[in-house]
């Protein structure tokens, strides 16, 4: 399963950050930012983080076109610690705009519960 392994990831990647703690002047600021606003700042990051995993899987030895998206998952996990950066400034981004912690907490929720078919689906675009 997915979850387990990127849990273990996500912890590590949580100390690998310590952002600091964010300012008055930060707080202000992420509260006058528009949810379109901040989705501005987030999506290309998400794209990047996103690219990077699709990018690892494809090149990895273990990979092949006819792999269905469940068995990419294992690649998905394996290419973490490669996207390593990608993954820090999303997370890190989701923190400033949205609060401390709340990158974390994106990261493992709704950003790993699409991964595997956002995935899948740029893996075979990529292949046609």
């Amino acid at each position: 399963m997915l979850a387990g392994p990127v849990f273990g990831l996500s912890l590590v990647i949580a100390v690998a950050l310590e952002s600091p703690h964010a300012s008055l002047s930060d707080s202000a600021s992420r509260m006058q930012m528009s949810s379109q606003q901040k989705s501005a700042v987030i999506q290309p990051l998400m794209r990047s983080a996103t690219d990077c995993i699709v990018h690892a899987v494809v090149t990895d030895p273990k990979f092949h076109p006819a792999m269905l998206p469940g068995d990419i998952n294992d690649l998905i996990v394996a290419s973490m610690p490669i996207c390593i950066e990608p993954m820090r400034a999303m997370i890190g981004a989701y923190d400033r705009l949205y609060g401390e912690g709340t990158g974390q907490v994106f990261f493992m929720g709704p950003y790993l519960d699409v991964l595997p078919a956002a995935v899948s689906r740029q893996v075979r675009s990529n292949l046609q």
